[in-house]
């Protein structure tokens, strides 16, 4: 795997040892004879991973395919042995077959992973499997039992792991670069440790509702991994051996289990069916749906008419193809079950083909149906900023923002809004909020200042962000300790 330039690359570059500029923010190991690290310690490492997640180019930013991921993952969760642990799950951009967890309750999925997995059960057996890992505090403990000499804290042996989950070729060079000679051997989950995460991941997909043969099924699917990936067996194996023990041992759990067929979500079918048709180039992609379609080769027509029509819009630099993307949507409009990717999927097509006021109204009757779709509210707020609307973008955002309040996105389109409208105060006031929701403390803490620094706020305004700019400065000061 490759994750190209802001994972970890980053990880790679930025002194994984003492010299990290960032090591001080986060606690001590302390006793290296606990088993686990405290609440706090997890939290501290999921957020430097998640500053690092939000700036990466290789992670998907692409709102329809990681809110479905977020929903998948936190529906499992909801049925796991610690449903009030908060989990944030995000797509890798890359075609290997992988996914790995981190402490804190990260996790990471391949896009070749969600397109290998042949049905939404499949693809949730991966993502109880790590979450199984996440509420055992497997990582933790292997974090825990480090001695102190090896790193000078905990950041650098879990961003060290971070980068054997994600690319088990990476993990030795790594491993140098920050001094860790001898933890090689502690880097793969042990067979305790991946048995009982499938026995929980097991437990997580019948309580959840899904397929549990799926589990093995796709056990099956990793076995046949070099069908889907270059060089052997999915870098999945490679972190998370599978031994005839393995597979007998969950074959054995669920033929005690009850028979249950679970048809996949229109959400999981959309979603593939986006990921494959932004696959490799266009011309490849399109063939391939048009293929399906002509000879009937499909579980439901209307996915394979929308990844075409998805298809067709990454050439639509030529006319030939946005005249072929619209006969899509058209057919999609007529004969497919209403659904907001559609929706989302139309109103695209009226903006890339420079039709604001066909824009605005798809935007405009699609969250009159689908009122708290973020892809519609994201695609909608850019539409206002695009033709010089900024009153609109911030009234929009407005609306909405109660049902996110953890939205960088939202506080990033404000930004821009209340720049266009030369309200600096407002526009630093609204990036710091956005760096805040990335774990970013630093930045915020500047945006803010910038803010305070503004002459053009009224009082009230300058009270707000005077205050928010102390708390966040004690937040600083206690991450410091």
């Amino acid at each position: 795997m490759k994750l190209k330039n802001s994972l970890i690359a980053v990880l790679l570059t930025t002194n994984l040892g003492a010299s990290l500029t960032w090591a001080n923010d986060l606690p001590e190991l302390g006793d290296v004879s606990q088993t686990v690290l405290s609440p706090l310690q997890e939290q501290a490492i999921a957020e430097q991973i998640l500053r690092d997640v939000a700036v990466s180019d290789d992670v998907v930013q692409d709102i329809e395919i990681t809110a479905y991921l977020q929903a998948l993952g936190t529906r499992l969760v909801s049925n796991s042995p610690d449903s009030q642990l908060k989990f944030n799950f995000f797509v890798v951009q890359d075609s290997s077959i992988n996914a790995f967890a981190m402490p804190g309750g990260v996790v990471g999925v391949h896009t070749g992973l969600i397109l290998a997995a042949s049905s939404e059960s499949e693809l949730a057996s991966v993502l109880g499997h790590e979450i199984g890992h996440v509420t055992q505090h497997h990582l933790a403990r292997m974090l825990a039992v480090q001695k102190t000499d090896t790193f000078k804290n905990i950041a650098g042996i879990a961003l060290a792991l971070l980068v054997a989950r994600a690319n088990p070729q990476l993990a030795s060079g790594a491993l140098a670069t920050a001094s860790a000679v001898g933890i090689q051997s502690q880097l793969d989950y042990t067979r305790e440790h991946e048995r009982e995460a499938d026995r929980i991941g097991l437990q997580i997909l019948d309580s959840g509702g899904f397929d549990v043969r799926a589990m093995p099924a796709f056990f099956s699917t990793l076995q046949r991994g070099t069908r889907f990936a270059e060089g052997g067996a999915p870098s999945f194996l490679r972190t998370h051996p599978l031994t005839s023990e393995r597979i007998a041992d969950v074959d054995n759990r669920v033929a005690l289990m009850a028979y249950r067929q679970v048809p996949d979500s229109v959400d999981f079918q959309y979603v593939r069916a986006k990921l494959l048709a932004n696959k490799e180039v266009p011309e490849t992609t399109i063939g391939v749906f048009e293929q399906n379609i002509r000879e009937h080769r499909y579980v439901n027509e209307a996915v394979e008419h929308y990844g075409l029509a998805v298809a067709y819009m990454r050439k639509s630099a030529q006319k030939e193809f946005l005249v072929r993307a619209e006969k899509e949507v058209i057919w999609l409009k007529k004969n497919a079950a209403q659904h907001a990717m559609i929706e989302n999927l139309s109103a695209r097509l009226q903006v890339v083909s420079n039709n604001p006021q066909q824009a605005a109204k798809q935007y405009a009757s699609a969250l009159q149906l689908y009122p708290d779709n973020r892809a519609l509210i994201y695609g909608y707020a850019e539409h206002f900023l695009a033709i010089k609307q900024a009153d609109s973008a911030i009234k929009l955002i407005k609306e909405k923002q109660n049902m996110y309040p953890y939205d960088a996105y939202f506080y990033e389109i404000l930004a821009k809004a209340y720049a266009m409208q030369n309200k600096v105060l407002l526009s630093h006031q609204a990036q710091g909020e956005a760096y805040f929701r990335k774990y970013n403390l630093v930045r915020a803490i500047e945006q803010m200042e910038l803010a305070n620094k503004a002459n053009d706020g009224d009082f009230y305004q300058v009270s707000i962000v005077e205050a928010r700019l102390k708390e966040l400065r004690r937040m600083q000061g206690e991450v410091k300790k």
